[in-house]
This record gives C-alpha cells, sequence and structure tokens, in this order.
C-alpha cells in the first residue's frame, strides 16, 4: 500500500486580517507618549487630552506595532496600549472603511475611488507583517485609520479596556537581542483570523 502524500502546506493569504479576539472584542495597538498612554491604561478610558477629532490609527497586529514603535523606543510612542474593543463598532468600520489609496479593480476608476474616500469615516492600509526580527513578512497586517464619529465612537463607546503592554513589549525584545526566540515567541499575544468575511471593497 503506498503511502499517502502529505498535504501541502496552506499558504498565508496576502490580505487577511490577524487579531486577538473573544467572541465580543478584538484587541488593537497603539503607542503613545506616557502623558496620553499612562492615564489611558489606568482609567481603561482616553482621557480628555485625547484629540478625537483628529484621525488615530489602530493595528490588530502587536509585531506591526513594535516595528512602528521601536519596541516603545521612539520619541512619543513609549507606552504601547492593547485596546479592547466591540467587535460590533470595529465591523462597522471594516464596513464603512475605503482603501487609503487607488487599487484597479477594486475601485472602478479614480474618481470613484476619492469619492469613497472623501465620504468614509474610516480607511485602511495594508502593510507588511513583521517577524520578531521586525523584517517585512509577503502576507500583510491591516491598520485600521478611524477619523470623526469612528474616531469619537472608538474612543467613548467601542472601548471595553485598556491595558499598558509596554512591561511585555521591553521583555519581548530582550529576549530577541539575547537570540531566545522561541521565548520570545511564547510570549506573543495568540492573533488568530478575525472572521470579518469577504471584504472585496478593501482588496480582501
Amino acid at each position: 500500500m503506498s503511502e499517502a502524500t502529505p498535504a501541502a502546506p496552506t499558504e498565508t493569504p496576502r490580505h487577511r486580517i490577524r487579531a486577538a479576539h473573544t467572541a465580543t472584542t478584538v484587541t488593537v495597538y497603539q503607542a503613545y507618549a506616557p502623558h496620553l498612554g499612562v492615564p489611558a491604561a489606568r482609567d481603561g478610558r482616553f482621557p480628555a487630552a485625547w484629540k478625537r477629532e483628529r484621525m488615530t490609527w489602530i493595528k490588530p497586529s502587536f509585531l506591526w506595532m513594535m516595528y512602528r514603535c521601536g519596541w516603545a523606543a521612539k520619541a512619543d510612542q513609549e507606552t504601547v496600549l492593547a485596546v479592547e474593543i466591540s467587535r460590533e463598532g470595529f465591523d462597522r468600520a471594516l464596513a464603512q472603511a475605503c482603501l487609503s489609496h487607488y487599487v484597479p479593480g477594486v475601485h472602478a476608476d479614480r474618481e470613484a475611488w476619492k469619492a469613497s474616500l472623501a465620504g468614509s469615516p474610516a480607511r485602511v492600509q495594508w502593510d507588511p507583517e513583521r517577524d520578531l526580527h521586525l523584517n517585512a513578512l509577503p502576507h500583510r497586517s491591516l491598520q485600521l485609520g478611524l477619523s470623526g464619529p469612528a474616531s469619537r465612537a472608538y474612543a467613548d463607546e467601542w472601548t471595553v479596556s485598556i491595558r499598558d503592554v509596554t512591561p511585555l513589549a521591553r521583555e519581548i525584545h530582550g529576549l530577541v537581542r539575547a537570540g531566545d526566540l522561541d521565548s520570545a515567541r511564547a510570549l506573543l499575544p495568540a492573533e488568530t483570523p478575525y472572521p470579518a468575511g469577504p471584504l472585496p471593497h478593501l482588496g480582501a
């Protein structure tokens, strides 16, 4: 009897949301200067000084956040927050979002993309996911930008909890620098495919 041919490894889709999530919430990451990040984590909500009228970018990928903030070493990004928000709010933002740049095949033409972008309270960028050394991987990680009503809802309605994960970031970074990648990997938040369904308007 011949042996069964082993199944080919499943290739990671180029565009797919991966996140730590529960039945009702999804965790995203942001990094702030301590004067904003510390009170946000302490009180479990964003302080009044957090500018709700500005666009804010949330990231479900912990390692992409580490790439962006340099393991919490970049100026004004020394406090890394894990923000647990409602899936209802996250899903609504995805449904209303527009890609931050024109993509043929997703948009009918540039004018259609511009009109969609102008009327959307959320926008999406797909940036290369990162490994423990913060090198780019072939698949992409979601960044979700929120403005206007979506930004205000994120801060004041969707947020369930806010945790300061700066010590975790520094611990993982220390293990990476020591060459102990297995221990570093074991500490990473468990991010699994998020059941958002097809998102053709976002190229996914």
